[in-house]
């Protein structure tokens, strides 16, 4: 084939129209690289210039509560009926079948399904009730330290979700869609806010150690992924061993200047590239190159914890000591507030606890108890927990009745997505508060009499918190409208909560 025939051919859409500097090509060019919350760019410097702008403009769309996010993810769904949500009643129906009226239809996995009864499975861990600033809050023997900080805690009871198994309920809870492909929240903070540290990345994720050595659930990369945003918004995955980042390092016999010289050249290339096609995943690559380049110094000063006073390590407790540790994780996500990180994820996996739920479940309290109670008053220590936000939760809840074979000392229990506890502290939202009930079987959300709610998705239900609405108020906190925080996609105006989502007044100050 003729060389010139066989470019022709090659040439891809988008390469023509970055080719086409009138007419068509123009017009397209502009709607195919429009941005949400912005309408059409005004021609293809502004692509070009994109990667270069911290945040979007506007946003902030008034002023911000909160300038930090520090999402603490229980992976795998942990249990409210064993550590939070205290119902003394169930002790008389142990082993008594779920009433079918209190089920009333709803879903379960078929984990369960075949089960020939739903026996009440009771906690055999016992509750103690703490001080708050609204009246006493029961809270699990499990989580003592936890405890001790009652009254900075904005405690919900009444989360729920529609999905009921663990990869569309978790990739729900990042990324506001049960399906992969989407952004995950801390992509869109990155996107609509920017950085305020050029030599860190907005967005970084931190996995922890679990001592009880049963991880059976994946977190994949899109958890923390950008989908259809520009990649330069992706988190920075940090490894629990090793080095943090892969091929941080310089190779054997590259020296800084002879890197810097290297990346020089690359981003000459590239900004030919980008000038001629006017792709903005090349300007996020130049970008991204730029950061990598910094963070070779950064990241070992950000990771280096032997400078922390001994009573820090006191506080978080000695496992803070070692790497990858949720310890060692929480103190690393203080140090990164403290060097302008806006949102830091911390995944602390093994909660799918189908059975064992009396063996396993104090292991995996243990690992994060007290970890989170000094992450918190590190906070307010340092004079930074007004304005970060921190969050605590899992995917969804775990049911009343036993999957499996049921005892008074060990049981399991399956998913259950219709009425879970999560807490937020610090960030505006009100502290020493409860919000939210559920029944005398922890199964559905009632109302202040008692009554069933039956929560919709499409308005916000008085006492119940969805995905999307804790999406809208978390984003609200930072300064941002929900609705108007979107990104031009395949003819749509894409956002975190979909075209749901509402902000929950009531939890914030």
């Amino acid at each position: 084939m003729d060389p010139l025939e066989e470019a022709q051919l090659m040439m891809t859409r988008r390469q023509l129209f970055g080719k086409t500097a009138l007419g068509l090509g123009t017009a397209a060019l502009e709607r195919l690289l429009a941005v949400g919350g912005l309408g059409s760019l005004a021609g293809l410097a502004s692509a070009q210039d994109h990667a270069k702008q911290n945040g979007l403009p506007g946003v902030p769309h008034f002023a911000p509560k909160a300038k930090y996010v520090i999402y603490l993810f229980m992976s795998g769904g942990p249990s409210q009926l064993d550590l939070w949500d205290y119902k003394p009643k169930l002790n008389e129906l142990y082993n008594t079948d779920l009433p079918d009226h209190i089920r009333s239809g709803q879903r379960v996995t078929t984990m369960t399904s075949g089960q020939a009864r739903f026996p009440i499975a009771p906690s055999k861990f016992k509750f103690n009730q703490h001080e708050n600033h609204q009246d006493g809050v029961w809270i699990s023997e499990l989580l003592p330290h936890t405890a001790g900080v009652v009254n900075e805690l904005c405690v919900i009871r009444s989360m729920w979700t529609e999905a009921i198994n663990h990869d569309p309920a978790t990739t729900f809870m990042q990324t506001g869609s049960p399906l992969p492909g989407r952004p995950s929240m801390g992509a869109w903070m990155s996107y609509g806010l920017g950085s305020m540290n050029e030599n860190l990345p907005t967005y970084m994720v931190l996995h922890s150690k679990v001592t009880s050595g049963k991880v059976n659930q994946p977190v994949y990369p899109r958890l923390w992924g950008t989908g259809f945003l520009p990649s330069e918004h992706q988190g920075v995955s940090l490894r629990s061993s090793g080095d943090p980042v892969l091929f941080l390092r310089d190779p054997d016999g590259m020296d800084r200047s002879t890197r810097r010289g290297m990346l020089d050249d690359v981003a000459a290339l590239n900004q030919g590239s980008l000038k001629e096609f006017g792709d903005p995943e090349i300007a996020a690559r130049i970008q991204q190159y730029e950061l990598a380049y910094r963070l070779q110094a950064s990241v070992p000063d950000l990771m280096d914890l032997s400078k922390e006073p001994a009573e820090v390590f006191e506080l978080y407790g000695q496992e803070a000591h070692e790497s990858g540790t949720f310890a060692a994780n929480c103190l690393l996500a203080r140090k990164m507030v403290q060097k302008g990180v806006r949102f830091i994820q911390i995944f602390h996996r093994g909660w799918d606890l189908h059975s064992d739920v009396g063996v396993d479940l104090p292991t995996q309290a243990k690992d994060v108890d007290q970890a989170c109670a000094a992450l918190i008053k590190d906070l307010k220590r340092t004079g930074l927990l007004d304005e970060t936000l921190v969050i605590w939760g899992g995917e969804f809840g775990r049911t009343v009745y036993s999957q499996g074979a049921l005892s008074h000392e060990n049981y399991g229990r399956d998913h259950h997505p219709r009425a879970f506890t999560m807490w937020m502290a610090g960030g505006g939202v009100k502290p020493g508060v409860v919000f939210g009930q559920t029944d005398d079987f922890g199964y559905n959300i009632v109302d202040k009499d008692g009554n069933a709610i039956r929560p919709s998705v499409e308005t916000l239900t008085p006492g119940a918190v969805h995905i999307h609405d804790l999406h809208a108020t978390v984003l609200n906190q930072l300064g941002i409208d929900h609705t108007k925080l979107t990104y031009r996609y395949q003819g749509r105006d894409f956002r975190l909560t979909d075209v749901h989502g509402h902000v929950v007044k009531d939890l914030l100050l």
